[in-house]
């Protein structure tokens, strides 16, 4: 395993695809490193709403508070805002036809979901995130 240094002076987690795949089962890999999703109403986590801290299932970073998680109906576990700005990386998707906001774990890059501009106030975001990408540590 390599680190590379990002935003926030944290090591950033570099792996080869043999370790990734040896870590994580088939389903966590053909979502956060083949940037896969999951169907919808399937993921453990869309009507989980138990206190605790969501963080990737590919390194353990912390991703999402269970107060930012809220029921949005999409099919998938939804947030309204991210732990901590470095929690996450942002970029542009443009596949299937539609340009998306995919989001990334800044720690791992990690492939989590996408964001949407149809959320709740006061963030006015939708992280749309699938479950297999989680792990939940409950308080």
């Amino acid at each position: 395993m390599t680190h590379r240094w990002h935003t926030g002076g944290m090591p950033k987690i570099e792996k080869t695809d043999a370790e990734w795949r040896a870590e994580l089962s088939p389903e966590e890999y053909r979502i956060l490193r083949q940037k896969g999703t999951e169907a919808p109403f399937t993921g453990e986590y869309d009507h989980t709403f138990e206190p605790g801290t969501y963080h990737c299932a590919g390194c353990g970073a912390e991703i999402f508070a269970s107060e930012a998680k809220y029921d949005s109906g999409c099919g998938w576990p939804a947030f309204s805002a991210p732990s901590g700005e470095e929690a996450i990386e942002e970029e542009s998707d443009s596949s299937f036809g539609m340009v998306r906001t995919e989001v990334m774990c800044s720690n791992c890059g990690g492939h989590l979901g996408h964001v949407f501009p149809d959320g709740p106030q006061p963030t006015g975001l939708r992280y749309c995130i699938n479950s297999a990408a989680l792990k939940l540590e409950e308080k």
